[in-house]
C-alpha cells in the first residue's frame, strides 16, 4: 500500500489542484480514512465561486462515505460501537470541542471551534482537512458513526449533510402527523425533507421551476407539486397552496431555494400560526424585500438552521436503514468522477449540467 495520498486544494476562486502528502499516523482516539465516495455539495460550489463568508482556500469537500484505515488506539463511535479497519463510517463535518460556551449550553452545532479542522491548507498536519480526497483524517472531537450494513453507499456519503440538517430542522418547527408542509426547492435538501415529512404522516406540496425535479419530489413522496413555470406569480402559487389546504394555508413550510425573495412567498403561503424553517439561504448580502406584517398578523414561528446537531448523524443512518428502500436516495447523484476530474466535477455542478456529482478515489 502507498504511504502517500492526494487532497483537493483550492488556491483561489474557480481553481483546485491535487496535492500529494504523506499519510499520517492518527493520534490516540483518531481515525485515517480512505475515501469511498465524497459528494459535491451546494456548498462546496459556494466556497469554488469564492461565495463563501468565512472560507476562502484550503482543501474542499464534507460531504463522504469513509473506511477506516487505521485507528488511533482503540476508537468507538458516538453510538459506543468499537471501530476497526476495514468499518464504513461517516463523519459529522465540523467539531464539537466541548470547550466553548455554546458546546456548555448544548449547542454543539454552534460550537465556536466548529471549522478548526475543516478546509485548512493542506499542508498543515494530518493534510486531509478535506474529503475531496484520497484519504481524510478523522479528530476525536468530530461526532462519527458506523454505517449499517443495509445502508445503500451513495445514500450514506450524503448522510453527515442534507439528511441529518432536515432531520433536526423539522424536529424544531415539530413536523408531525396531519400536518400540511410546503418545500420550497426540490434540490437534495427538499427531496430529504419532503421524505422525512412524508414519514411523519404530513401532506407535503413541493415548488420547484424544473418539471424532472418536480417527478423526482413524487419518488420522494410529494403529495402535490407546483410548477414554478405553470403558477408564475406568487399569488399564483398562494392561491394554489389555500386551494390544496381548504384555504387554510399550509401549516409549515421549509426553504431550500437559497433564492432571497423565497422567503416573503413563504409567508404568504403558510396559514395563521405557521412554522417556517428557513435553510437555503446560507450566503451574506443577498437581499430580500420581505412584509414583516404579513408575518406578525399570520403569527408566523420562523426557524433558521446552520449545520445540525452532530448526534442527528445517527438518526439520519437510523432513517435510511428504515426506510432507504422506500425512496430513491441512491438515485441522487447522477454522475460520477475520478478525483483527478475535481475541477470537471465542480464545474459541471456549477453550470448544472449535472444534478449531482461524487468523486470517486482511485
Amino acid at each position: 500500500m502507498s504511504n502517500t495520498g492526494v487532497v483537493g486544494y483550492l488556491e483561489q476562486p474557480e481553481s483546485t489542484e491535487l496535492q500529494e502528502y504523506e499519510l499520517p499516523t492518527p493520534k490516540d482516539g483518531d481515525l485515517l480514512t480512505k475515501i469511498v465516495r465524497a459528494n459535491v455539495c451546494g456548498s462546496e460550489l459556494h466556497i469554488w465561486r469564492g461565495e463563501h463568508p468565512l472560507i476562502r482556500d484550503g482543501a474542499l469537500g464534507h460531504e463522504a462515505l469513509c473506511r477506516v484505515v487505521e485507528t488511533g488506539g482503540e476508537v468507538r463511535d458516538n453510538a459506543g460501537q468499537e471501530l476497526e479497519e476495514g468499518d464504513l463510517v461517516v463523519p459529522a463535518y465540523f467539531a464539537t470541542c466541548n470547550e466553548c460556551a455554546r458546546c456548555g449550553r448544548g449547542q454543539h452545532q454552534y460550537c465556536e471551534n466548529a471549522y478548526k479542522y475543516w478546509s485548512r491548507a493542506p499542508e498543515e498536519w494530518p493534510h486531509f482537512h478535506g474529503t475531496f480526497a484520497s484519504h481524510y483524517y478523522i479528530h476525536d472531537d468530530q461526532y462519527v458513526y458506523k454505517v449499517p450494513e443495509d445502508v445503500d453507499e451513495t445514500a450514506a456519503a450524503a448522510a453527515n449533510c442534507a439528511l441529518s440538517q432536515v432531520l433536526n430542522g423539522l424536529d424544531a418547527i415539530e413536523v408531525t402527523q396531519g400536518d400540511t408542509v410546503v418545500v420550497q426547492g426540490a434540490g437534495g435538501l427538499g427531496l430529504n425533507a419532503t421524505a422525512v415529512a412524508t414519514e411523519r404522516g404530513a401532506e407535503t406540496i413541493v415548488i420547484d421551476g424544473v418539471a424532472n425535479r418536480l417527478d423526482r419530489a413524487e419518488e420522494f413522496g410529494a403529495d402535490h407539486t407546483v410548477n414554478l413555470t405553470e403558477f408564475e406569480t406568487v399569488e399564483a402559487r398562494e392561491e394554489r397552496v389555500l386551494e390544496l389546504t381548504d384555504g387554510l394555508g399550509a401549516d409549515a413550510a421549509v426553504e431550500v431555494t437559497g433564492v432571497p425573495a423565497a422567503i416573503d412567498e413563504g409567508f404568504q403561503l403558510l396559514g395563521n400560526g405557521g412554522r417556517y424553517l428557513v435553510m437555503g439561504n446560507i450566503i451574506p448580502g443577498k437581499e430580500a424585500t420581505i412584509d414583516p406584517g404579513k408575518a406578525v398578523r399570520k403569527s408566523i414561528e420562523m426557524t433558521t438552521m446552520m449545520r445540525y446537531a452532530p448526534w442527528y448523524l445517527q438518526e439520519a443512518l437510523e432513517f435510511l436503514s428504515e426506510h432507504g428502500d422506500d425512496y430513491p436516495f441512491g438515485e441522487l447523484v447522477d454522475a460520477e468522477y475520478p478525483l483527478a476530474d475535481l475541477q470537471d466535477a465542480l464545474r459541471d455542478s456549477a453550470n448544472r449540467t449535472v444534478t449531482r456529482a461524487a468523486l470517486i478515489p482511485e
